[in-house]
């Protein structure tokens, strides 16, 4: 006698699909992420090569960091009303983009034409970061956190593909230092975009997001700012100091390929804790996470200030990453908990638009720091907004979380 479930089959077939769904996720995120650490590998240093004045050295960063927060709500929308597969591919279109702009620029020597470029390279950026989203949006609830920590865990791939990139092909055409980094940079992107044309998300019905609430109601929450402000504190320090740090590295006399081989570290660092931290996050809890993460980029900052040679910048750099990982993870575990599924693009491309418009302001003064106070100064900062986020995240824990409306 046949005693399976009618509906096993399907729940089967359900369950292979998201497998699919989480797995090409995690490798464009470890393909689509190299967009990000050839442009934070090299952006300060083309800048400060191209720039007319040295203050304007990392602008194309800061424009890059623009491109990400023009483009969060954009995003979401389209992935509301035509699908997240939509959404990849036009962010795959500039991911080609910046990599055929920046090659022109640095070849004609074009500052404003790079920056330009890194707009695109910005847009790029925020559809690759929605990934951790998607994943989240094809499994059960009690692994969502899980799903969004193990895509992110594809920029470990992401930390090595981008900076060897930049270390076998920065001089492949001289004289223009970088010109095939970042041709390079667009034919990896073109690969992510193919491999994102497998990813079948199901979309909620018009009838279902009609039934959402405002998104200015569901902003108020106190859960929702807490999580915002997590997710700022963290990427905004992280962003800060990597922005820096390729050209005080520079600045101090340090060869390029120690430079690279730093951020390489970095970003592996910045993901590698996914395959855990989405564990740790079920086990202690969302808000102890992102406290042990504003922990560690304390340290790494204070490691920073105790020397300038290779060993201390790239513990700086690798503290920083770990650092960001359990901040930036945990704050989006946070997000999910404030909003119902008919919700989530717009609520989720918010949280990213508040979290990428304030980076934007980091990006900019990190490189008038250091130019005009040196490294030291950038460093004993970070401890401003990391001791607002710390006294916020203390204050919330004495006050339960507020529930989900049903």
């Amino acid at each position: 006698m046949n005693t399976a479930r009618p509906d096993s089959g399907i729940a089967a077939s359900n369950t292979a699909s998201a497998r699919g769904n989480v797995t090409r996720l995690t490798i464009a995120q470890a393909l689509a992420g190299a967009n990000s650490t050839v442009v934070y590998a090299t952006g300060a240093i083309i800048g400060n090569m191209l720039a007319p004045n040295r203050e304007l050295a990392t602008l194309p960063i800061t424009i890059f960091v623009v491109g990400m927060a023009a483009l969060s709500l954009p995003a979401g929308a389209i992935a509301q009303r035509h699908g997240r597969r939509t959404a990849f591919l036009l962010g795959t279109v500039c991911g080609v983009l910046v990599g055929l702009i920046a090659a022109v620029a640095i070849a004609i020597s074009s500052f404003w034409l790079f920056c330009a470029a890194m707009f695109f390279g910005g847009a790029y950026a925020a559809v690759v970061l929605s990934f951790r989203f998607a994943a989240a949006d094809c499994v059960p609830a009690e692994k969502k956190a899980r799903a969004l920590s193990f895509v992110m865990a594809g920029g470990v791939f992401a930390g090595v593909i981008g900076p060897q990139l930049v270390t076998f092909t920065m001089n492949v055409w001289p004289p223009h230092t970088f010109v095939a980094t970042f041709l390079a940079q667009a034919v990896v992107a073109a690969i992510a975009g193919v491999v994102l044309m497998g990813v079948h998300i199901p979309m909620p019905s018009a009838v279902d997001v009609a039934k959402g609430r405002p998104l200015k109601d569901i902003a108020r929450q106190r859960s929702f700012l807490v999580a915002v402000l997590c997710a700022v504190v963290s990427y905004l320090l992280m962003n800060f100091l990597m922005t820096a740090a390729p050209l005080a590295m520079q600045l101090c006399g340090l060869p390029q390929s120690s430079s690279n081989l730093g951020i390489q570290w970095h970003v592996i660092a910045m993901y590698a804790p996914g395959f855990f931290t989405g564990r740790l996050i079920a086990r202690y809890g969302a808000r102890n996470v992102v406290m042990a993460g504003l922990a560690l980029i304390a340290v790494s900052a204070g490691v920073g200030l105790h020397g300038i040679d290779i060993p201390h910048f790239w513990l700086t750099l690798i503290l920083l990453g770990v650092g960001w990982n359990f901040g930036f993870i945990g704050a989006s575990a946070l997000v999910l908990e404030c909003h119902r599924p008919e919700e989530k693009a717009k609520v989720q491309s918010f949280n990213d638009f508040l979290v990428f418009g304030t980076m934007a302001f980091g990006s900019f003064l990190s490189g008038s720091l250091l130019t005009a106070y040196g490294w030291d100064s950038v460093l004993r900062l970070t401890f401003v907004p990391m001791a607002l986020a710390v006294c916020v995240l203390l204050a919330a824990t004495k006050f339960q979380p507020q529930s989900l409306p049903q």
